[in-house]
């Protein structure tokens, strides 16, 4: 299935950008926070400092002022009087100018007369500089007598706002740009293992599957992935072990059927030979076909099942039939049947034929004289039970006996390949049963338990 544009993933949206650049926005957005309230609370400060100069002055310069029995509002003189009377307003409690700033406008008296009459506060001022004033009432008996008004320019307080603005505006860009970057090699740093191991997991995967990456000491997330990538290295290990045994396994059934297609072919062609020969050597490939198709969806259907119970239903005594050799003229040990013929299996008629041959075929192989398959039902299950007369298996043969490739003598001279019992194991297990040899040293035993119908 083609993958639209807009969602396939884009090398600039890698993990790390999105970690880096996400933590870098996460820390942008505090730092304009605390820019923005240090900013502000810094305004406040000056604000508040200038306020305080006013408000001392004014203090200053209301000790100078002396009222007259008659309310007449007169300023002591003394020699800081000067220093006193910069940005300064005296007023009396009719609203007269008693003392005014050399200089000032009419329209900045006028606001000051305004404040003084209000009594205590503040206001600014815009012309062609900002300027705050502050008034202070004087009191004696409780009763307002006079006023002073002191002002003061607000353009110092404003060129250090600007610049503590901007020095916070620079520090906070050269801060996130300092995170960022340290985000973005800190990630990297640590998503490096990631990528490491998961190359070599792929290298693994493609050249040698039983590598793993084990238990070495690591960060517990690392050790997690680790876990977690040699758990899939195991799991594909199995599947393609599982390939390799089921090649293995249908390579062995199907090389009987075809050498006896090749031998029949092999006799047509070499010599002329009658019609009835040729009928009958056509009617053994026809059945060496038929039985190679049979192995064929036999083994198909064990693939298709693994795990799972083996659909179907036959009766027994009609598989059995076909393993049958009474008097040994087809295999050269008698092989004796013993079931009851209403005995019905709970699977496929092909898989439990196929799962009993080399049951049969081995027994057949370390026969003396004789072989007997006995088939009973207990316990809800269809036990049939393999016999031979034959040496028997030792504990540890017997144990092994199901394993792929295993052969309890390698040097016995028979030219298989030690699967046909694998095979059977498999077959059993997938129809929902178990396979078990028995050691002995007076002849061979194994059974099957299969579902009952």
């Amino acid at each position: 299935m083609r993958v639209p544009a807009g969602l396939r993933p884009s090398p600039t949206r890698s993990l790390r950008s999105r970690l880096s650049w996400s933590a870098s926005l996460v820390v942008a957005v505090w730092v304009l926070l605390l820019a923005v309230g240090g900013n502000a609370l810094f305004s406040r400060v000056l604000a508040g400092q200038a306020d305080g100069v006013l408000q001392a002055r004014a203090e200053a310069v209301a000790q100078t002022v002396q009222v007259a029995a008659d309310g007449t509002v007169s300023i002591l003189e003394n020699q800081d009087d000067q220093a006193l009377d910069v940005g300064t307003w005296i007023f009396d409690s009719r609203g007269g100018v008693v003392e005014a700033p050399p200089g000032s406008s009419a329209e900045l008296t006028s606001a000051a007369a305004g404040l003084a009459s209000a009594g205590a506060g503040t206001t600014d001022v815009e012309g062609l500089e900002t300027l705050r004033l502050l008034s202070l009432p004087v009191v004696e008996d409780s009763e307002q007598v006079a006023a002073v008004v002191t002002s003061t320019s607000l353009s110092p307080y404003g060129q250090v706002e600007r610049a503590a603005l901007v020095g916070s505006v620079a520090v906070a860009l050269l801060l996130v740009l300092v995170v960022h970057l340290v985000l973005r090699a800190t990630v990297t740093r640590a998503l490096r293992p990631v990528q490491q191991m998961s190359a070599q997991a792929g290298r693994w995967s493609a050249d040698d599957v039983e590598h793993r990456f084990g238990a070495d000491p690591r960060p517990a997330e690392l050790a997690d992935l680790a876990e977690t990538l040699d758990q899939l290295l195991d799991r594909l290990a199995a599947v393609i072990r599982h390939e390799q045994r089921f090649s293995e396994e249908l390579s062995h059934e199907l090389r009987t059927p075809l050498a006896r297609v090749q031998a029949e072919i092999d006799l047509v062609t070499a010599q002329p030979r009658t019609a009835a020969d040729v009928a009958a050597a056509h009617a053994a490939i026809d059945r060496s076909t038929r039985s190679m198709r049979g192995i064929l969806d036999t083994m198909m259907s064990a693939a298709r099942s693994a795990g799972a119970r083996a659909p179907g239903r036959a009766r027994l005594a009609e598989v059995l039939h076909h393993l049958a050799d009474p008097d040994g003229s087809r295999t050269g040990t008698a092989v004796e049947v013993i079931c009851d013929p209403e005995l019905v299996v709970g699977t496929d008629g092909d898989v439990a034929l196929r799962a009993l041959s080399p049951v049969v075929d081995n027994a057949v192989r370390f026969a003396r004289t004789r072989v007997q398959l006995v088939a009973r039902e207990a316990d809800g299950q269809i036990h049939i039970v393999v016999t031979d007369d034959g040496p028997g298996m030792s504990a540890q043969v017997a144990q092994r006996a199901f394993e792929p490739g295993f052969r309890g003598d390698p040097d016995d001279g028979h030219g298989g390949a030690g699967l046909g019992l694998a095979l059977s194991r498999r077959l059993v297990v997938a129809a929902g049963g178990s396979i078990s040899a028995a050691p002995s040293t007076a002849g061979g035993l194994v059974e099957v338990l299969l579902p009952r119908a």
